[in-house]
Formats: structure tokens, sequence, C-alpha cells
């Protein structure tokens, strides 16, 4: 939701728009770091005790986020924010997977997947509108309000002392010992960084060489996040069809053709959302693959692997946000697309390399 919002945020605290965009890097630290470690050390805790916890510091941490009286206190929140958030996200999967028969197991895992994804469609542009209409104070809070029904569901229809096969640091940390597993796992961080160069800095880039505002900033997240969803729904057919490496590898080349159109900004207003729905919905496949990937090259520690996967999201997250950040503050907006098509030929090379040492 951040992203929409950070030209209001910026003006607000008397940010660069370089330095409001660490608010999204300060996040996706704080998950990458944090949920690997609080999976692993909270894996003989119910299941239903670490959703409510995990929630509760969500939203507990986004009215703090709404009252922040400056700029430090703002990125405390966004950081608490992640660690409850880095709690919720992965054990969500595991109780849907759980709670359910084994016959209805993808169908569940599915569902919560498509929900996530629903969630970036709506909440990102919704973000964007009510900073621009009323304050970005007001959308912070607007996320604690909804976190508070989903508490009360968590505690009245997650089942009492729900365990599973206990996870330990010990698992987590052979994972993380195992380099060519890790490899094949950090093209998630590489691949999302690319993208997250010119993302994380859509609104002001849109402003800038587009002359958008409320209105069209909101629309351009629109497009991108249904675009995700159709992308995520094909990723699945495309990686089935030709197999996970070589899907993952077109959608890398796909990445580096697409991004630098950015830079060639101002154009037809239709074309600018063509483009947007093209690149997301190409960046936006390469979950079904990935994981399928991953999975294939340690099916024995598919949970703990899909866990620091997840966190290579964030990874990735953090480190789009600060080379474009770097852009931004170096050369423009104008040069993000070229940055982000380098950061995906980047990708493609790690890809290549991870691919051949795992034949």
């Amino acid at each position: 939701m951040v992203i929409g919002m950070l030209p209001p945020i910026a003006d607000d605290m008397g940010l660069s728009i370089a330095g409001a965009g660490w608010l999204l890097t300060f996040y996706a630290i704080a998950y990458a770091i944090s949920s690997p470690l609080l999976v692993s050390g909270t894996g003989n805790i119910g299941r239903r005790k670490v959703l409510f916890g995990g929630l509760a510091i969500f939203a507990a941490a986004n009215l703090g986020a709404a009252a922040a009286p400056n700029d430090s206190v703002l990125f405390v929140a966004r950081a608490l924010a992640a660690i409850g958030a880095g709690m919720v996200t992965p054990v969500t999967s595991a109780v849907a997977a759980g709670v359910v028969a084994p016959e209805r197991r993808a169908q569940s895992l599915a569902a919560v997947f498509f929900g996530l994804t629903l969630a970036q469609v709506f909440g990102v542009p919704a973000g964007s509108f009510i900073a621009y209409s009323i304050g970005w104070r007001y959308a912070f809070v607007l996320v604690a309000l909804l976190a508070l029904p989903c508490l009360w569901l968590i505690w009245t229809k997650v089942p009492q002392g729900l365990k599973f096969q206990p996870v330990g640091l010990r698992d987590l940390g052979a994972v993380l010992a195992d380099w060519k597993i890790m490899l094949a796992v950090m093209f998630t961080a590489t691949f999302l960084a690319g993208i997250y160069v010119p993302f994380t800095y859509i609104a002001p880039l849109m402003e800038a060489q587009m002359g958008f505002g409320r209105d069209g900033i909101s629309g351009v997240l629109l497009a991108f996040g249904v675009a995700a969803v159709v992308g995520n729904l094909l990723g699945g057919k495309l990686s089935d069809r030709i197999g996970p490496a070589r899907a993952l590898m077109f959608l890398a080349c796909a990445q580096v053709l697409l991004m630098p159109l950015f830079s060639t900004l101002p154009v037809a207003p239709w074309l600018v959302f063509v483009l947007l729905f093209v690149w997301s919905a190409c960046g936006w496949s390469f979950i079904s693959g990935q994981q399928a990937r991953v999975i294939g090259l340690a099916p024995d520690r598919a949970p703990i692997v899909l866990s620091v996967n997840a966190a290579a999201i964030y990874v990735g997250a953090a480190l789009g946000a600060a080379v474009g950040g770097a852009v931004v503050a170096g050369y423009g907006v104008q040069a993000l697309g070229w940055a982000g098509g380098a950061m995906a030929l980047a990708a493609a090379a790690h890809l290549a390399i991870s691919i051949r040492i795992s034949r």
C-alpha cells in the first residue's frame, strides 16, 4: 500500500521521494530477517496463538504509523508491521493446508494465494486514493480497522492447539547452509529486485512523466494488480507446459525487454496501461514456476524452503527499492526503466548459473 502513497508521505514528512522509498526497504528487510526466525522459533506454539499474536502486532503497528509524529517513528512502525506480517503469512498457508482433507489441500492453498493477490489488486490503489484524497494516515487507520474482524475470526475459527510437524531453527540452518538450494531460492530476490526498482517509485514516475494525479495513479495501480492476478493464473500453466526452468528464463528475458520502456515516457495514456498490464502479468507469472523449481530441488525440505523463498520476496523488494532510490536521487525517475532492465538482466544470468549448477 505504501507504494501508492510515497508522494503524500514525502510531502507531509519533509522527505525526498528517495527517502520515503526507504519505508518499503525497512519493511522488506524486517520481514525477510524476522519471518523465517519467528516461524522456526514458534514451531511448538499453537497456530491460533501465533496467527492472533502476529496480526495483533500488525494492527498496532499500523495505528502507530498513522499517529507517527515524525519519520523515525514511522520507520519503526513499518518494521514492527513487517514482523507481525512475517508471522501471519507463512503460518496462514500452513493452517490452510492442515485443516482440510489432503485432496482439498491444493485448493485451499490456492485460495490463500488468490486472497493475497486480490489484496494487492484493491489495497494498493485504495491506499493511494485515500492518501491523495484525505491523507495517508487514514489509510493506515483503515488497515488497522480491517484487522479487527480478522482477529475475531482467527480466534473463533482456527482450532485451538493446532500444531503440525515441529520445525526448529536447526532445520532452517540446514537449508541456509545448502548453497545450491540457496542459489536457486535467491533467484526470487534478484528477479523481484528488478521489478521493484521502478514499481516502488511508480507513483512519482507517473506524476513526473505522465502528469497523472490521484485518479491516474490509482488506475495504474489497479491495472498492475489485476494483471498480477492474471499472471498468477497463467504462470502455472506456462510452467507445466514448458517446465519451470524454461518458463522462468522466458519471464526474466521479458522483463529485460519491457522495463526499459518506462524510460521512454511520456507516451499515450492507453499505451502506459498496456505496458503496465503486460509487465505485471509477466512479472507475477514467475511465482508458481519458482516454487515448483525449488520444491523439486529439495522435496524433503519443502516447508522450510518455501518459508525462505517467501523471505526472499522481501529481500528482492528491499534491494529493488534501495537501488531505485539511488537511481532517483542520482539520475531522476526517468532512469528507473533502464535500471530495472539491468537488474532483470542480472536475474537472467543468476538463473542460468543456477540451472547449470543444479544439473
